[in-house]
């Protein structure tokens, strides 16, 4: 096994065995049709199982929605981006010369997707058992902070229950553009309620974000909150 992936493999506190396997979770789409995009699709549901798991047996009084919730904060992109850049990951993935030229293998989507695929990877070559001792593992210390407390809610879901509140109707979002190219396209959404003589615009990297960037914009200009923790 060559010395960069040993080095990863150390770090993730997982020694591949199989150097095709790991090489190939650490390979962007911009590369090729040979890419991690399957092994993401698979780590993904792992990972959701694992923290599931942890979860229903960690908080056995809590309700199905507050532990989708607690769930959804620690399986977001921009968490597994953070998990991402604590590895320093950005050095190790495989990419094509655009992306790398462009310097956006920084961007969190990327380093979110290489999470998955790695765990995705870890679990075909080492089982199930394996997969979940080393996802607790890079989780510890967000696990041991966990509490019942709600998390933060994103800023389209508190738009709409603020306007459920005041029985007023809901935020109209519609997409009035789309740019770019089909893996890299960039969303503009507008978003409109009765209660402000104004449409509110916002861009993002999928539908969802720009739409939770637009509801952010109308809650400001409400008077209200926006900070959020919003996912990728």
């Amino acid at each position: 096994m060559n010395d960069p992936i040993l080095k990863l493999s150390q770090r993730l506190g997982y020694v591949f065995q199989d150097e095709s396997l790991v090489s190939l979770a650490l390979t962007h789409r911009s590369k090729g049709e040979r890419n991690n995009e399957r092994l993401e699709f698979l780590g993904d549901s792992i990972l959701s199982l694992v923290v599931s798991q942890y979860l229903f047996e960690r908080f056995p009084q809590a309700k199905e929605g507050k532990l989708t919730r607690l769930r959804a904060r620690l399986v977001k992109g921009k968490t597994l981006a953070e998990i991402a850049r604590e590895f320093e990951l950005g050095d190790f993935l495989i990419l094509g010369s655009s992306v790398l030229k462009s310097g956006e293998h920084r961007r969190e989507s990327i380093l979110a997707d290489t999470v998955e695929a790695l765990i995705g990877a870890i679990y075909l070559e080492a089982g199930l058992d394996e997969a979940q001792r080393v996802v607790l593992g890079w989780y510890t210390s967000r696990l041991e902070s966990l509490t019942l407390a709600d998390p933060i809610k994103d800023p389209k879901t508190r738009l709409q229950e603020h306007q459920q509140k005041e029985r007023s109707r809901l935020p109209n979002y519609e997409v009035v553009n789309i740019t770019g190219a089909t893996n890299e396209q960039i969303f503009t959404v507008r978003c409109v309620i009765p209660e402000l003589n104004q449409a509110f615009v916002a861009e993002g990297n999928s539908r969802r974000h720009a739409e939770q960037a637009a509801a952010a914009q109308v809650l400001d200009a409400l008077g209200l909150d926006s900070s959020t923790e919003d996912e990728l």
